[in-house]
């Protein structure tokens, strides 16, 4: 499917610079959307997003219902957290995340009556969600409800969604795009939410928009999700939205690289997309957005993708935020004999890791197995200086100048040459002929800067 000119959007579609690794996707994208059964226990960190950790307001031994909340985000920076079964709250525990961070964590024990969570996932499928009758809502009550809701960027990133379309005098908002271009491999949970559910997308995209009080609300999707496409067509008929087909290209779900590719502008170097006028969010966070504002619930659950050649069933699962990563590869059959590596998200950004008794967050996308065939490369040798690297970070950076910089621990010349900048796409990895670990010199170069700066 070729790309479509945008009225009044004078974006080409695509970005410069990126990679097209292999995106692996049809081994799950074809797989409709199960949801698995309640569990035993759930356990939450207080801290699920960027920003600052919530406040635990219940204690051990109190009993709560299906979407209580039990952490409030009491610092602007920060989003509440709710039970997404009802049971009691049993003593905390330390977790730690596939990103290597050790948390504080609430646990709850399922005990009494429930909600099945198969009426939750109906419910986002076959609510007949609303296009109209917006006007009672003023922006601040919606900004307001989705911050009650504890709702985040659930396309990875979690960064709390009412600090993103707080109204502000100084950036006037006139676009909101929804980013549905999923563009890291093997990953299909958007996708799947976009053919089974593409209302509540929409209707989220309607009410985010009032918030934001923008004139164009677009809907991003990659060429290569036709039927995701024609589904989101169909929803947005008789509405203000627009659906725009763009390059399928990595990392074009990036959010500089999104705008870009549809209006047309440069964010500078520490810059927000508000800078230019726009506001982007996640499909998924966008179905939240419907779901706290209509149906009057918070984030409770979602839908991530288990997917790799080392998983012996890839699917795209329903799940409650806090059930153990152990059960939600269980549920697909288990890890497959020659399974070497298990990577939080995707491949190109994930984090790999080995303790699957840590929690699905409001951040976590999905997993990825992939086989000894698959991890298997050659030895790291010296940078030849090709400018591979250079030519493929969709942010016009020198990542071998910043990975040398963390390597011999020199933030100073990190942050000459802009280490915050980096996304960590892993683009530059993916091209270099030597094989460099460079998005893991990187962070640590980040590291490193940000304790410098702290001396």
């Amino acid at each position: 499917m070729g790309l479509f000119k945008l009225k009044g959007f004078p974006g080409t579609g695509s970005f410069p610079h990126g990679i097209h690794p292999p995106d692996n996707k049809a081994l799950s994208a074809n797989m409709a959307v199960e949801v698995m059964e309640i569990p035993r226990t759930v356990t939450l960190p207080l801290l699920q997003h960027l920003g600052v950790p919530c406040k635990q307001i219940v204690k051990s031994g109190e009993t709560v219902g299906y979407g209580q909340m039990v952490g409030k985000g009491e610092a602007f920076v920060s989003a509440s957290l709710h039970a997404p079964i009802a049971g009691k709250v049993k003593r905390n525990t330390m977790v730690t995340l596939p990103n290597g961070r050790h948390l504080d964590a609430i646990t709850i024990q399922a005990e009494g009556e429930q909600i099945p969570p198969e009426r939750i996932w109906e419910d986002v499928k076959f609510t007949q969600w609303p296009r109209d009758g917006f006007s009672d809502y003023g922006s601040m009550d919606i900004v307001k409800k989705i911050q009650e809701s504890g709702i985040v960027g659930l396309g990875g990133a979690a960064f709390p969604t009412h600090v993103k379309v707080m109204p502000n005098d100084t950036r006037v908002i006139d676009t909101l795009m929804v980013n549905g271009c999923e563009c890291e491999p093997y990953l299909t949970c958007d996708y799947r939410l976009m053919v089974e559910a593409p209302e509540v997308i929409v209707t989220g995209a309607l009410l985010t928009g009032r918030a934001v009080s923008a004139k164009e609300i677009v809907i991003c999707v990659e060429d290569n999700k036709p039927e995701a496409i024609k589904r989101l067509q169909q929803a947005t008929r008789q509405t203000v939205v627009q659906v725009a087909v763009l390059k399928t290209k990595y990392p074009q779900g990036s959010e500089k690289q999104l705008v870009k590719a549809v209006v047309g502008l440069n964010i500078p170097l520490g810059g927000l997309p508000a800078d230019a006028g726009v506001a982007v969010s996640n499909v998924q966070t966008m179905a939240a957005v419907a779901r706290s504002i209509i149906k009057d619930v918070p984030l409770t659950h979602r839908v991530v993708t288990v997917s790799g050649q080392g998983i012996c069933n890839p699917k795209n699962i329903f799940v409650p935020i806090g059930i153990s990563l152990a059960e939600v590869v269980d549920f697909c059959g288990g890890l497959t004999p020659n399974a070497a590596r298990i990577i939080s998200g995707g491949p190109m950004m994930g984090f790999a890791f080995s303790n699957l008794s840590a929690p699905v967050t409001k951040g976590t996308s999905g997993l990825t197995v992939l086989t000894h065939d698959d991890v298997r490369k050659a030895d790291e040798t010296n940078c030849v200086r090709c400018g591979r690297c250079v030519d493929a970070c969709p942010m016009n950076l020198v990542p071998t100048r910043l990975a040398l910089a963390a390597r011999y621990n020199n933030p100073e010349i990190a942050a000459q040459y802009h280490i915050r900048a980096c996304v960590e796409c892993g683009s530059c990895a993916y091209v270099c002929p030597a094989k460099l670990n460079l998005v893991q010199l990187i962070r640590e170069g980040k590291a490193q800067l940000n304790a410098w700066e702290r001396r």
